[in-house]
C-alpha cells in the first residue's frame, strides 16, 4: 500500500490536511521546504519526485519563441511560436537533492537482518535531544499572526489559545475539515506480509501466488473453478504409476493421453465461452453504431426541415409583403378612379396629424434618424472624469447619503386585539386565491404499481454526524485536565500494547525456537534439504514454464482472433464508406438523368409544336392543290381503268380457253385410265384440299374487309389533317 504524506515542523500548522480541503487562516508551506527543512519528511522516494516535479513547475516559467517562417501564421498546423520552458534553479549547488528517507530504510533493513544473524553488529540509533523544554522551545510555538483575530495551536483535535492573548481573543475556536474521499476510496493494494517456507514443505498457498490484487483477487467463481482443477489435477499426478516401473509404462501414457484429452475439450469450452462474450460485445458495438446512425439521421431530417421551414416563412413574409404593397396600390388608386390631377391641400396635410409633415414614410425617401447626433447632449459634467468628480462634489450629503425610514406595517388588529374587518376580508380572499391555485396546478398522480409485486428496499440509514462540543464554558484548568487525561490513556494503550506483544512471544516460544533450531543442523541436513529445495524449485519452474507456454498459446490466439475482427471491421467499414459514396454517386446519376429527360422532353415539345405546324401549313397547301387538279385526275382515271378493264378481259379469256382445253384433254386422258377407287380418292381430295378452304377463305376475306373499311373510317375521321381538309 503506497501512501503519500509529509510531517512538517510543529508550528507550521498552515499546511493543508491529506485529503482535506484549504484553510485560508493557515500559512501555505514554501515550494523547496522538503530539501531545506530537516523535519519535513516523505513517505517514500516517488512522493520526493513527485514534490520536486511540483516546485520546478512553480518556479520554471514558459517562454515563447518564435517561428520565423511561419510567424504571422494562423494555421494551427503551421504555429507561429514554440513553448519553450525557461528553468530557474533558486537551490544552491550544495544542497543534497536526494531524499532523506534512504539512510532510515538501509538501518531497518541491518535490524531484520541482525534478528536472522545474531552475530552481525548494528550501531545503535541515536537521535539527537529535541530539547522542547530548552533552547528549541521557541520551535513548537506560533507567532502572532496580525491578520487572523487570535492566535491558535492545535494538540491533538482541540485548538489551545496562548495564554497572553486570552484577554484580547476568545478562549477557544472550533475548526473543522471536511475530507472529500472515503477511506474506502483511499485503499490501495492490500498489504502482503512475508512469509517464510519450512524446510521439506510445499503449501498449497504457494500455487496461487501468480494472482494478484485485480489479477485474480479477490477470487470469484472462475478462481474458485481453477484451483479446485488444480488439486484435482495433483491427486491425478499422484495416482500416476511411476517412471522406474516399466510394466505400467502403456497404462501412464493411456492416463496422460486421457487428461490431455480432457483439457483439450475443456479448453475448447473455454474458447467457446470466450467467443460467445466477444459476439455479445461485437452486438452491442453494432447496435450501439445503429442506434448513432440513426440519432446522426434524424439530426439530420430535422435539420433539413428546419431549413424547409425557414424558406417556406421566408416566401411567406414576401408574400405577405407583397400583397400588402399591392393593396396599397389598389387602395390608392381606389381614391382616384377617374384618375383626376388634385392639387396639394396644405391646410389638410397640418392639421391631420398622421399625414407626410408630421410622419413621413421612410419608403418615399424620408429618415427621420439621420443627424440625430446633432440632438445629443454633450456636457462636461457627464462626459468627463474630471467633470463627474465636480459634480458629485457639489452634490449635497442627501443625495450621496440618502436617509430612508423604514415604512410601518399596517395594523391589522385593533387595540382590544381583534382582527378588523377589512383584514379579515382580505386573509378570506387570500385564502380561496390560495386554494384555487393549488387546484389548478394539482399535478395529476400516476398510478402507483401494485404494492405486494415489488420489493420494497429500505435504504442504509446514514450514519451520525459526529459532532465537537464548544468548548467556550470550560476554563483553561479543565482543558489542562483533560490533556493529562489524554496523555495518560495514550500511556496506558502503549502499556497494553506491549503487554499483548509479550504475551504472543511467550505463546509461540516453541515455535521461535524451532525456528532457531533449524539453522543449527549439520551438513548433511543441511544439503539434504538443499536438494529437496532445489526440487521444489525446479517443480515451480517446470509448473511456471508450462503456465507461460499456455499464456503464450491463450496470446497468440487472441492476436489471431483480435487480426481477424480488425480486418473484417476494417472491410465492414470501407464497404460502408465505398456503398455510402455509391449511393450518392446513383443519386447524382439520377438527379441528372432526370434534368436531362426534362430538358429533352421540353426540346422535343416544342419541335413537336413546330413540325404539327409545319405538317398542317403543307396538308392544307396540298388540299388545295389536290382540290384544283381532281377533275383532270378522275377523267383520266376513268380513262385509263376503262381501257384496262378491256384489255385483262380479253387477255383473260384467252388464257382460260387455252388452259381449259389443256386441262380437257389431261382429263380425258385420266379418265380413261382410272379406275372406280382412283375416281373416290381424287373426289375426296378435291373436296378435302379445294372447296373447304376456298369457301374458309371466303368467309374470312368478307369479315377483314368489313373490319377494315369501318377501321379506314374511324382513323379518317381522326386524322387531324382530315380534320381540317374538312373544316376548309
Amino acid at each position: 500500500m503506497s501512501s503519500s504524506y509529509a510531517v512538517t515542523r510543529p508550528a507550521a500548522v498552515g499546511a493543508p490536511s491529506p485529503g482535506g480541503r484549504y484553510r485560508p487562516d493557515m500559512a501555505p508551506s514554501r515550494a523547496f521546504d522538503f530539501l531545506y527543512d530537516p523535519l519535513y519528511m516523505l513517505s517514500s522516494e516517488k512522493d520526493h519526485a513527485q514534490a520536486n516535479v511540483q516546485a520546478h513547475l512553480i518556479n520554471d516559467k514558459m517562454k515563447k519563441m518564435p517561428i520565423f517562417k511561419t510567424m504571422f501564421s494562423n494555421l494551427i498546423h503551421y504555429p507561429r511560436y514554440n513553448l519553450r520552458l525557461e528553468e530557474k534553479n533558486p537551490v544552491p549547488p550544495f544542497i543534497d537533492r536526494r531524499w532523506r528517507g534512504r539512510h532510515q530504510q538501509q538501518l531497518e533493513a541491518l535490524q531484520k537482518l541482525a534478528i536472522s544473524q545474531p552475530s552481525l553488529q548494528i550501531p545503535q540509533i541515536v537521535y539527537e535531544d529535541p530539547e522542547v523544554n530548552g533552547r528549541n522551545r521557541y520551535k513548537y510555538f506560533e507567532r502572532k499572526n496580525s491578520n487572523l483575530h487570535c492566535s491558535t495551536t492545535y494538540t491533538g483535535a482541540t485548538p489551545v489559545t496562548s495564554v497572553d492573548d486570552r484577554s484580547r481573543s476568545p478562549t477557544s475556536r472550533t475548526l473543522g475539515i471536511q475530507t472529500d474521499y472515503r477511506d474506502g476510496e483511499a485503499q490501495t493494494d492490500p498489504y502482503s506480509p512475508e512469509y517464510v517456507v519450512p524446510l521439506g514443505s510445499i503449501p498449497e498457498l504457494l500455487t496461487l501466488a501468480t494472482l494478484t490484487w485485480g489479477r485474480g483477487l479477490p477470487a470469484g467463481q472462475a478462481e474458485v473453478e481453477m484451483i479446485e482443477r488444480a488439486r484435482e489435477k495433483r491427486a491425478w499426478e499422484a495416482t500416476l504409476p511411476p517412471l522406474s516401473d516399466l510394466s505400467q509404462v502403456e497404462k501412464r501414457r493411456k492416463m496422460m493421453d486421457d487428461m490431455e484429452r480432457k483439457e483439450w475439450a475443456f479448453r475448447e469450452q473455454e474458447i467457446e465461452k470466450l467467443q460467445e462474450v466477444r459476439l455479445e460485445v461485437l452486438k452491442k458495438l453494432l447496435r450501439r453504431r445503429e442506434e448513432d446512425q440513426n440519432e446522426v439521421d434524424v439530426n439530420r431530417l430535422d435539420t433539413h426541415w428546419f431549413n424547409r421551414q425557414r424558406d417556406k416563412e421566408e416566401r411567406v413574409r414576401k408574400i405577405k409583403h407583397e400583397h400588402t404593397k399591392v393593396m396599397r396600390k389598389l387602395i390608392a388608386k381606389g381614391k382616384n378612379v377617374e384618375g383626376k390631377l388634385e392639387r396639394r391641400d396644405v391646410i389638410r396635410d397640418y392639421t391631420d396629424y398622421a399625414a407626410q409633415p408630421y410622419g413621413p414614410l421612410s419608403r418615399i425617401g424620408y429618415f427621420p434618424d439621420n443627424h440625430s447626433e446633432r440632438y445629443v447632449v454633450k456636457n462636461h459634467f457627464l462626459n468627463t472624469y474630471e467633470g463627474l468628480l465636480e459634480l458629485e462634489a457639489s452634490l449635497p450629503d442627501s443625495v450621496t447619503q440618502p436617509r430612508i425610514k423604514a415604512p410601518k406595517p399596517k395594523t391589522t388588529t385593533t387595540k382590544e386585539g381583534f382582527i378588523k374587518r377589512s383584514a379579515r376580508l382580505d386573509m378570506e380572499l387570500a385564502q380561496v386565491h390560495q386554494a384555487l391555485l393549488d387546484k389548478k396546478n394539482k399535478v395529476k398522480e400516476p398510478k402507483k404499481p401494485l404494492r405486494f409485486l415489488q420489493k420494497i428496499t429500505k435504504p442504509v440509514p446514514r450514519p451520525r454526524t459526529p459532532t465537537l462540543l464548544s468548548p467556550s464554558t470550560v476554563s483553561w484548568i479543565e482543558e489542562e485536565l483533560e490533556l493529562a487525561v489524554i496523555f495518560l490513556q495514550k500511556l496506558i494503550r502503549g502499556r497494553a500494547i506491549q503487554n499483548m506483544m509479550f504475551e504472543g512471544k511467550e505463546k509461540r516460544l516453541e515455535l521461535i525456537r524451532e525456528l532457531r533450531t533449524t539453522h543449527a543442523l549439520q551438513e548433511d541436513g543441511k544439503l539434504l534439504k538443499k536438494a529437496e529445495k532445489q526440487v521444489t524449485l525446479a517443480l515451480q519452474r517446470q509448473r511456471d514454464l508450462h503456465e507461460h507456454k499456455l499464456s503464450l498459446v491463450e496470446n497468440h490466439l487472441a492476436w489471431i482472433e483480435g487480426r481477424a475482427l480488425v480486418n473484417m471491421f476494417d472491410f465492414l467499414s470501407k464497404e460502408l464508406v465505398r456503398l455510402q459514396e455509391e449511393r450518392k454517386i446513383h443519386a447524382f446519376a439520377m438527379l441528372a438523368e432526370r434534368q436531362r429527360r426534362i430538358r429533352e422532353a421540353e426540346e422535343s415539345g416544342r419541335r413537336q409544336v413546330e413540325e404539327r405546324r409545319r405538317r398542317e401549313e403543307d396538308e392544307i397547301f396540298k388540299q388545295v392543290a389536290k382540290v384544283h387538279q381532281s377533275t383532270v385526275d378522275s377523267y383520266l382515271e376513268d380513262v385509263i381503268l376503262n381501257s384496262m378493264e378491256s384489255t385483262a378481259e380479253e387477255q383473260a379469256r384467252e388464257e382460260i380457253q387455252r388452259v381449259a382445253v389443256e386441262i380437257n384433254d389431261i382429263a380425258y386422258e385420266m379418265e380413261s385410265r382410272r379406275t372406280h377407287l382412283q375416281s373416290e380418292e381424287i373426289v375426296a381430295e378435291l373436296v378435302y384440299g379445294f372447296l373447304i378452304p376456298e369457301v374458309q377463305k371466303i368467309s374470312v376475306k368478307e369479315k377483314g374487309k368489313e373490319s377494315n373499311s369501318f377501321e379506314t373510317v374511324i382513323h379518317w375521321l381522326k386524322d387531324p389533317y382530315t380534320k381540317s381538309f374538312c373544316r376548309i
